[in-house]
């Protein structure tokens, strides 16, 4: 289950033809890489226009901010060039490009938060994959933190996860489907209007991720403070930023600056349902064209446009 926030965006603007495309470095690469695939997959011998990209996505956190960038332009060539692509479309070929192209090891759980936008539960244990919508107004307030000069790139933790899995390690094989089970009974909690029981199972997925890998201290200190004050915690993806769920009981704004205390970037996302309008947290839309949004909070898993970023638990293998 993951939640998309428009707050934590990344964008693409087509530009006039002539202009050189005004990205560089891994953003660059992931342009030139999306925009390659386009040429090939979706619209046979187009020439795709120059873009400019830009996110406001901290980067290698495990916010989703690659994969918000190779949506982003994506959407911004489809309406370009009066293409459309279903969401579910869109998050495969996403990932296609990261994974085959780029050598990425990653999963289709950020790509399709960002894809459908809101709040989204997948379901991996059926062929093809179930994706539902859920309605964001029900979400307790939610705290994301993280450290950027703790970063790390998630590629390397997912491919081993993978690898492990493929070669039969029972341990993870369990830790998986037990994922699995918690993201329905989280499905479940967020219907039920139970934020209780959403951050217990914040909490469980945290414990499950923990049995299975080595955790960074300085990520650990961010779980550590996110429950000293009450909420249930747990990572938004593997490059350790983290997710606040805040129950009745506890007071998001204490969490808030606990964390900022301890030299977290924060935000606070706030539901309709909590009495104040907020503009950070996605609507149960998609996001707009050439606009993905980050996956900001994803407790639990089985395993101009814009896309967000997101939470999300370690890929399906």
């Amino acid at each position: 289950m993951a939640v998309a926030l428009e707050s934590l965006a990344a964008e693409a603007v087509v530009l006039p033809i002539g202009s050189g495309d005004a990205a560089a470095g891994d953003a660059g690469r992931l342009v030139d890489a999306a925009r390659r695939r386009f040429r090939v997959d979706v619209l046979p011998g187009s020439e795709p226009p120059p873009l400019r990209v830009s996110t406001t996505i901290p980067r290698s956190v495990g916010l989703g901010g690659s994969s918000a960038l190779v949506i982003a332009v994506l959407r911004a060539l489809c309406d370009h060039h009066g293409v459309v692509l279903q969401p579910a479309a869109t998050a495969e070929l996403a990932l296609s490009i990261e994974v085959d192209d780029l050598g990425i090891a990653a999963g289709l759980q950020d790509r399709v938060a960002q894809c459908y936008g809101g709040a989204t539960f997948m379901e991996f244990g059926c062929s093809p994959p179930r994706y539902e919508s859920l309605d964001c107004t029900l979400l307790p307030p939610l705290v994301v933190a993280w450290r950027e000069e703790a970063a790390g790139h998630s590629g390397a933790i997912h491919g081993d996860l993978r690898e492990r899995y493929e070669t039969g390690d029972a341990f993870v094989r369990h830790s998986m489907a037990e994922l699995g089970e918690l993201a329905r009974a989280a499905r479940a909690a967020l219907k039920s209007g139970d934020a209780d029981m959403l951050a217990h199972c914040a909490d469980a997925s945290f414990a499950a991720r923990s049995r299975m890998m080595d955790l960074d201290p300085r990520h650990l200190e961010m779980v550590h403070i996110g429950r000293a004050a009450g909420a249930g915690v747990n990572y938004t993806g593997s490059g350790g930023a983290v997710v606040c769920v805040c129950p009745p009981r506890c007071d998001p704004i204490e969490v808030e600056q606990a964390l900022r205390a301890a030299s977290c970037g924060v935000l606070v996302v706030w539901s309709t349902q909590s009495g104040v309008p907020s503009p950070i947290i996605a609507s149960d839309r998609s996001p707009l064209p050439g606009r993905p949004a980050s996956p900001a909070w994803s407790p639990l898993t089985s395993g101009s446009c814009r896309e967000g970023g997101a939470w999300n638990d370690p890929p399906r293998p």
